[in-house]
């Protein structure tokens, strides 16, 4: 059995009834695309991913990378997997058509994406990067840095990175140092140092562009003052082939948790050469491209890494025999998938993984329609859903691959402690997700702070009457979706008060004290709503045991995962003032 089974069929069934792919593939721009090359295009890479990234991933672990003579070694196996990737020309397919990329919508690129990262999540911060880095580059880049870089991005002769984050300038990106001096031919002069830079040195490409946030003389003070540059590990020449390499260093490398195959790196730029992208002091507003995409894309590794582990833990409870089940014949021990407690761990992962699938396909669904519409008002309705959602796609689905992943453990009981069964690998490997691109507390913040108060609270508004509206096709499809209605209406009910409640408030204090079981609760309303939708459009071919399966899964959640929502109404409504009722002094032990 491989390792890693693409769950070809759920993201098909999601890609039709979630993200809308016939009306994606109908926008203009995407003429050159139809279902038929699409599930191809799928199928084929669900296997060169099962096939070729993961058998890599458990290597991955043993080996990491390593730090030799200032230049990071990854494992062999990886450059083999890496040369055969851009070979067979993955990265391209959703880049731009007139720098070598096959033009597929962006939500086919985030499927593969998932098979990808679920094949190796440590591996796939390559590419997931250096797609970032194109989005950019393409958005904002003049035509002498998209002539120059996006061509070899798109194929991944080259890779990218982001690189934002120094020793005293973490989430707070605007107490940056590095500094960026004008010199006499237009270039800039690099000097600072970086740190957690993902892939920020590697063996796999022959070169890495870095897309770096400097201050310039006399820049306003904090984000504003911030601009973009792109600085490659090595300068290209006049032909665009590989020049001397450019005074940019990794100085070490991070020995991490988990995902120990990605370099986490420390760069030094000493005086390196760079070119500004874009205007000066716009640098955060560009940089904001590339990490709204990013994050995303984090959400997708939630998902993805969740996924790998429930297919572990799935098999090895199928297999592992202890016990005697209810019913079973004496003197027989039994499948430990028999147990009732067993069975609940692993409807649960199946039940979050299936709702994280759904949200995160929707958002990068209205990505495509905010890129390709043709209505300006279907594009900005499409933009602000996508901005309403990517908080809640990442920080929902990423705190739920920690959780998911330590189930995953718990059904290996004892062995699953083991490093040598691999289902610790995923717990370690999930754990950096929640951080990623903005920890999960500032995407809290963003979504109560910023998204919910979008048109005056019509966006989010917006989205509550799509959940409600599912009420009638539940009702119409009879007693076995009575559950399913049911506990979704009263979800709903308490969702649709707190947003009420958050929107009202005057002071921000009591709206932040509530930020993060908010967005609990919305992506918990929001996963049911998404899983009861499926189960409708399953429900013709009930006599499947696929089908039946999504409706059972969706009734699962709607009864034993949709009523946490309720816990969560106090906490969100308790205001700021029991956070703060004992002084930081007394939060201290005494001895």
């Amino acid at each position: 059995m491989p390792e890693y089974t693409p769950p070809l069929r759920d993201i098909s069934f999601v890609l039709d009834h979630v993200a809308d792919i016939d009306g994606i593939t109908a926008l203009p721009g995407f003429e050159h695309v139809d279902r038929d090359t699409i599930d191809g295009a799928l199928a084929e890479a669900g296997r060169f991913m099962s096939e070729v990234f993961a058998p890599t991933n458990r290597i991955g672990d043993q080996v990491g990378a390593r730090l030799v003579d200032g230049q990071v070694v990854t494992p062999d196996e990886f450059k083999k997997a890496w040369t055969r990737y851009v070979e067979a020309g993955w990265n391209a397919v959703s880049g731009p058509p007139d720098f070598g990329g096959h033009g597929f919508p962006h939500v086919v690129g985030f499927a593969i994406s998932e098979m990808m990262t679920a094949a190796n999540l440590a591996f796939s911060l390559c590419p997931m990067l250096t797609g970032s880095a194109i989005t950019v580059l393409r958005d904002h880049g003049d035509d002498h840095l998209r002539s120059t870089y996006l061509e070899k991005l798109v194929t991944a002769e080259w890779t990218g990175t982001m690189v934002l984050t120094e020793p005293e300038a973490g989430s707070d990106v605007g107490a940056l140092r590095t500094k960026a001096e004008p010199n006499d031919d237009g270039t800039w002069s690099i000097t600072g140092t970086k740190i957690f830079i993902t892939w920020g040195d590697h063996d796999l490409a022959d070169n890495i562009v870095h897309l770096v946030l400097a201050r310039i003389p006399d820049a306003p003070p904090g984000t504003k003052g911030i601009s973009l540059f792109v600085v490659p590990k090595f300068l290209v020449d006049a032909d665009g082939g590989i020049g001397e390499r450019n005074a940019v260093q990794c100085v070490s490398i991070e020995h991490k948790l988990g995902i120990h195959a990605s370099p986490t790196c420390v760069l030094s730029f000493e005086g390196a050469t760079g070119w500004m992208l874009g205007e000066p002091n716009r640098g955060m507003r560009y940089m904001f491209t590339m990490m709204n995409q990013a994050r995303v894309e984090v959400g997708l590794e939630g998902l993805a890494v969740s996924e790998r582990a429930y297919q572990k833990a799935l098999r090895y409870a199928k297999e592992r025999r202890q016990g005697r089940a209810v019913g079973a014949p004496r003197n027989e021990q039994s499948p430990i998938i028999e147990h009732p407690d067993v069975r609940r761990m692993l409807m649960t992962m199946r039940a979050y993984n299936e709702a994280m699938r759904a949200l995160l396909y929707d958002t990068a669904g209205a990505v495509d329609r905010a890129t390709h519409h043709p209505d300006e008002r279907e594009r900005t309705a499409a933009h602000e859903r996508a901005a309403l959602l990517t908080p809640v796609a990442k920080a929902w689905s990423t705190d739920l691959a920690v959780e998911m992943t330590s189930i995953g453990v718990q059904v290996h009981g004892g062995m699953g402690y083991v490093e040598e069964t691999g289902a610790a690998q995923y717990y370690r490997d999930s754990r950096i997700t929640p951080i990623y691109e903005g920890t999960n507390g500032i995407q809290a913040i963003d979504l109560v702070m910023r998204k919910l108060p979008m048109a005056g609270g019509d966006v989010v508004r917006r989205y509550l009457s799509e959940i409600e509206d599912l009420d009638g096709p539940l009702g119409a499809a009879g007693e076995r979706f009575a559950a399913i209605r049911s506990r979704l209406a009263a979800g709903l009910k308490v969702l649709s008060g707190a947003t009420s409640w958050i929107l009202a408030q005057d002071d921000p204090r009591d709206v932040l004290a509530g930020a993060s079981p908010y967005l609990r609760m919305f992506g918990t309303v929001a996963g049911g709503a998404y899983l009861a939708r499926l189960a409708l459009a399953a429900a013709p071919a009930s006599g499947d045991s696929w089908a039946e399966a999504k409706i059972a899964t969706a009734e699962f959640y709607a009864n034993q995962l949709l009523p946490q929502v309720n816990g969560l109404a106090a906490a969100v409504e308790a205001g700021a003032d029991e956070l703060y009722a004992i002084d930081p002094a007394q939060l201290e032990p005494t001895s």
